[in-house]
């Protein structure tokens, strides 16, 4: 609709613009606030579900929900040998220290799960 070509951000890329600046364990700082990021806080998944894009308040580079929500997939593998994906942010389902900016994981592209999603970039 829009005549542009989009992607998925590489793992590099989702990180500065999740940090936007900082050096913390989040972009809000050292501590992330239920007032900052939809996350499962004891319980797994007792946040019940995702919430609207733009519910907390964006980060310092105007990006909302880099920290919890969803999980986001990232363009890269895991490593060389593999063919995991990168997963960025952490979810509604999980526990804050997943949320953290520096925090990855990984899993096959076939897996689905509640707690995944994606985040699109275009490169201008």
């Amino acid at each position: 609709m829009t005549s542009k070509t989009y992607r998925l951000p590489s793992e590099a890329e989702w990180e500065y613009c999740c940090r936007a600046g900082t050096t913390t364990a989040y972009a809000t700082g050292d501590q992330i606030t239920k007032k900052q990021a939809q996350y499962s806080e004891g319980l797994y998944g007792s946040a019940k579900q995702a919430v609207a894009v733009g519910s907390f308040p964006p980060n310092d580079w105007g990006l909302h929900d880099m920290h919890g929500n969803v999980w986001e997939w990232c363009e890269d593998k895991y490593d060389a040998s593999s063919s995991s994906r990168v997963l960025r942010g952490g979810s509604w389902l999980d526990d804050p220290d997943l949320l953290r900016s520096a925090y990855r994981r990984y899993v096959q592209p076939v897996f689905r799960n509640y707690g995944f999603g994606f985040r699109l970039a275009r490169t201008l």
